[in-house]
């Protein structure tokens, strides 16, 4: 698509925010799905929305998931992101009806995969998830929930139950015009390797992780 139009060569207005680009049906494991891709022209990313069943405008069950290569399509249990992405997909479709965002550029709270498997090396010798990326002179999360709320203006939805044990997610919904009606916990169990992960989550980074309580016993 060219940036010039007309005769006299005039440079065409950069477009911005979030365009729908297709629907197509998609059957997984959990059920049948709709996906509906986007394009972010702010930010170059291709995007998508897992939407099952008939969406309201109001107090729709939904997750906003930050891709993570490692944990949705490996099985890392460094972090809970795979199981977490698995039990949203299960929790919509047990509601009837919900929204799943997968927001990708979101790898390593922004900073890429291959900073991230820096930053997970440097956690392997001794720092907690925090200290890495600031060693790595990197932002310890960049992400923006911009898209996803342009994503629900999109679809209709005007106030959410928002599964996430992540405060900072709410907020930016809310600032962005899209009402946070309840925050559903997406509590996962946790297992040796990442324990020392949640809890750097929840200690620095605000989560909510009451669960972590009743797991002392790990290391």
């Amino acid at each position: 698509m060219t940036d010039y139009v007309g005769v006299l060569g005039k440079k065409a207005p950069q477009r911005t925010g979030v365009e729908r680009v297709v629907n197509a049906p998609l059957p997984t494991v959990y059920g049948k799905f709709q996906a509906v891709g986007y394009l972010d022209h702010d930010r170059g990313d291709e995007q998508v929305a897992l939407v099952y069943g008939d969406i309201d405008a109001e107090n729709v069950l939904v997750r906003l998931h930050s891709e993570c290569l490692t944990g949705d399509a490996f099985g890392s249990q460094h972090c809970e992101c795979g199981d977490q992405l698995d039990a949203a997909l299960r929790a919509v479709v047990k509601e009837g009806s919900g929204i799943v965002v997968y927001l990708r550029g979101h790898e390593g709270r922004g900073i890429g995969l291959l900073a991230k498997l820096r930053a997970m090396a440097l956690q392997a010798e001794g720092l907690d998830t925090v200290e890495a990326n600031l060693a790595l002179g990197l932002p310890v999360d960049s992400r923006d929930y911009g898209v996803a709320a342009g994503i629900f203006h999109d679809l209709g939805v005007n106030s959410v139950r928002l599964m996430s044990n992540n405060p900072r997610k709410r907020e930016a919904l809310q600032r962005h015009g899209i009402e946070v009606t309840e925050t559903v916990p997406l509590l996962i169990t946790p297992c040796e390797s990442n324990i020392t992960y949640l809890r750097t989550k929840r200690e620095r980074l605000d989560h909510v992780l009451p669960h972590l309580d009743a797991v002392a016993h790990l290391s």
